[in-house]
């Protein structure tokens, strides 16, 4: 994490934990010319505008005191989406019964991408069941091999 976002995570969690919400993901990054500051929140029913508009206001009030960041810059907040990124232990475990994608560091049976529904996760293994045509595949990975996952939106 970069000293950026481990302030900004400083300073966000207060304000999340006060309004009831999880802080997801924090990402800090140069497109183009400009700079974004982009706070990803939820909660159990899921965020809404005023949610994110909140959490924006008393951010930023909070970022022009500490003044972290040299420069221009961006602040987003929102929702991170129906492809939710699964950073820590928690997520995986509710994630347990959805659709997931899951790429890792090496490949695992000649794979480094799995997609499908997550079974079980015991903080040391994911077990997955992928369809391969018509039949169903159980893989195990383990946790340290995932390079990163998600939610995967399934059309089936």
């Amino acid at each position: 994490m970069s000293k950026v976002t481990e302030m900004v995570d400083e300073l966000a969690s207060p304000i999340l934990q006060e309004l009831g919400l999880e802080l997801v993901e924090i990402e800090y990054v140069k497109e183009g010319k400009s700079w974004f500051l982009r706070v990803y929140i939820d909660k159990e029913s899921g965020v809404d505008i005023e949610d994110c508009g909140l959490v924006s206001e008393r951010l930023s009030e909070k970022l022009d005191e500490v003044d972290p960041i040299p420069h221009n810059y961006f602040l987003e907040v929102s929702s991170p989406g129906a492809e939710r990124p699964l950073k820590k232990a928690k997520d995986f475990e509710k994630a347990i019964g959805k659709n997931v994608l899951i790429k890792t560091y090496e490949p695992i049976d000649g794979e480094k991408s799995f997609e499908g529904l997550l079974l079980a996760f015991d903080g040391q293994t994911v077990q997955i069941e992928m369809k391969i045509k018509t039949r169903k595949k159980t893989i195990e990975i383990p946790y340290e091999k995932v390079a990163n996952a998600r939610l995967a939106v399934s059309f089936s």
